[in-house]
């Protein structure tokens, strides 16, 4: 009946709650709180989860979010993310400049400063903030505080004392020290996940105090660029932290000594990043014995790792399923073969400008690993087509491959990996000179699972690859930036056979004109990032028809285009609802397109 409110009069709140819990987006679950106070009021009780950037009096915004958000057991808090001023549409000058003046009195509240000159301590949380934090979210288990410069132990102390069922704690960047890592150590006994990366205030005292606090639950832990942070913390680890699955090292002073100990006394580790320039094949020797269970190895930046490290690795871990090597210059073909005959759950590999791995090593990994997945091949000049013929053999499973500056591999390669992984479904290629349109022509006649497709600086691949790609596959994301052969109908071939396609990166297309545009804004109607720069033949009328069909476009970048002029960037503007961000030359933006969304507009060059 109009005017009657059946489900208020209804629904108990208990049941109005768990509908709002299962809303899958935060635009949803903010419509819903405008329907009515007691809506709104619900809709708050049901968040669990606050993600906070860089903004005014932050100390005042936490209190504030405290008094209306009572449940929330996550805050991410991180000073790198600006909040700016939402694009007001339509909105006149006049009411603009209150706007402003409410924001003014708002920073000044604080600072007591009237000239615009606001100190910067204002837009850093402090530890008064962090004690206001804990005293109005006690139900606290997620907190990552990420390069809160401002805050120090005593705030990390309050915290440990009232949010005492904390789970995960990220410190990235915060210039805390001993006594308040101590005191979390002390009083969090259900800690599981702790990252310190870039935490220099801190030293051996407070790491070693914290395994002994709470050493038994703690599960992840994350070190890098702690210069008074050495062997003496890893062996407290070690000692302590029995349930470590995870382990990131990134440190110049950390030493064989410290691997080897957390290595013998965590026998649960599943993941381990190292990059630490002092050591060696003896720590590795020992993560091969005693990680049984390790799953995933990231090596990074070793000098003095061979293929005995490998071999440990191969012989003992026989659950990796991921390995990333990346500039390790003395492993060569036969550590990769160790790896491939020993760990044949294998599922990701990454290998990353390790100039001594080659065809052979590859090819290793596709005869044995055939439950491959994904792999990246970087700056790996010495490997060749013969590889890739191999793992398109043995690798049926394969969905992600990405090729950079991989001189020695051509069509042929990528013929094999289209009538061999025909459920790809990630193709991304960066300056592979000898790729060509055969091999992307393979791929769009077998590969129909095929979503992602980046071709940068392909200079051989032209619009004959992209009608395949066009008529076999049904693209989310494409980028063909520098691929001067293609033009206007290749991108028209994706515009009609790609209607899901939602990424477009088109940029350094000199034969690209308008007819393109006008095709795509007629078949790819989800748009919402696309990149024009330095395509010259594109101008205003093509830019008007993408944009009057595209209207969930979020994000332009057409910067050196000189077709396109002050006219058609208020044209992209006025006609996207959903626009954040616009980059273009600055004299090319009117004064009256900067009061209508000034926010959004970055500039390539600016004044200096």
């Amino acid at each position: 009946m109009r005017g009657h409110d059946r489900i208020n009069t209804c629904l108990p709140d208990e049941v109005i709650l768990e509908i709002f819990r299962h809303l899958d987006s935060k635009a949803s679950r903010d419509a819903c709180s405008l329907v009515c106070r007691r809506w709104l009021t619900l809709e708050r009780l049901s968040r669990t989860t606050l993600r906070i950037g860089a903004s005014g009096s932050p100390d005042l915004f936490v209190k504030l979010l405290s008094r209306r958000f009572a449940n929330v057991k996550s805050i991410h808090i991180d000073e790198r993310l600006s909040v700016s001023i939402p694009v007001q549409h339509g909105r006149r000058r006049g009411d603009q400049s209150k706007l402003s003046a409410l924001q003014l009195h708002y920073l000044t509240e604080k600072t007591g400063s009237e000239d615009g000159q606001f100190q910067s301590e204002s837009y850093c949380l402090s530890d008064s903030g962090l004690n206001a934090l804990a005293d109005g979210f006690s139900k606290l288990e997620k907190l990552s505080l990420i390069w809160c410069s401002n805050i120090s132990s005593l705030g990390l102390m309050s915290l440990a004392q009232k949010c005492i069922h904390l789970k995960s704690l990220d410190l990235q960047g915060c210039y805390v020290g001993d006594q308040g890592l101590a005191a979390v150590g002390k009083v969090c006994n259900q800690l599981e996940d702790l990252n310190l990366r870039f935490c220099e205030g801190l030293t051996d005292t407070g790491l070693v105090d914290l395994a002994h606090g709470c050493g038994k639950s703690l599960k992840s832990l994350g070190i890098a660029a702690c210069v008074k942070i050495t062997d003496v913390s890893l062996e407290a680890v070690g000692s302590h932290c029995k349930s470590l699955e995870t382990l990131s090292l990134d440190s110049e002073f950390i030493h064989n000594k410290g691997v080897h100990a957390v290595a013998q006394g965590c026998p649960l580790l599943r993941v381990l990043k190292l990059q630490c320039i002092n050591v060696t094949d003896e720590a590795l020797v020992a993560v091969g014995n005693q990680c049984l269970s390790l799953e995933l190895l990231a090596l990074y930046s070793f000098q003095q790792f061979t293929d005995k490290g490998l071999h440990a690795v191969g012989k003992g871990c026989k659950k990796l399923k991921n390995l990333t090597l990346s500039d390790c210059y003395f492993l060569s073909d036969m550590g990769l073969e160790a790896i491939a005959t020993g760990c044949k759950e294998l599922t990701h590999l990454e290998i990353n400008g390790c100039h001594n791995i080659g065809t052979m090593g590859l090819e290793s990994i596709g005869k044995s690993c055939r439950n491959l997945t994904e792999l990246a091949l970087l700056y790996c000049q010495r490997i060749g087509n013969l590889a890739l013929l191999e793992v398109g053999r043995g690798c049926k499973s394969l969905q992600a491959l990405h090729l950079v500056d991989c001189s020695s591999i051509g069509d042929d390669a990528i013929c094999s990996i289209a009538e061999g992984c025909q459920n790809l479904k990630k193709l991304h290629i960066r300056r592979c000179y000898k790729i060509g349109n055969n091999g992307i022509v393979a791929v769009g006649e077998h590969c129909n699972s095929l979503t992602e497709l980046s071709l940068r600086f392909c200079d051989r691949v032209g619009d004959e690859a992209l009608i395949s790609i066009g008529q076999g596959c049904s693209l989310q994301h494409l980028n063909v930036s520098g691929c001067h052969q293609i033009g206007d109908a290749g991108i028209m071939a994706i515009a009609k056979g790609c209607p899901e396609l939602n990424y477009l990166d088109v940029s350094v297309l000199q034969n690209l004109g308008d007819q393109a545009m006008v095709e795509l804004g007629k078949g790819c109607p989800l748009l919402k990032d696309v990149v024009l720069s330095h395509c010259r033949q594109i101008t205003d009328v093509g830019l008007s028809h993408l944009v009057k069909n595209c209207r969930m476009l979020e994000s332009c970048h057409m910067v050196y285009c000189p077709g396109i002029t002050a006219a058609g960037v208020a044209t992209v503007v006025s006609g996207c609802a959903n626009i954040k961000k616009v980059m273009v030359e600055k004299w090319k933006v009117s004064e009256r397109t900067k009061r209508r969304a000034g926010t959004v507009i970055s500039y390539l060059c600016v004044d200096l």
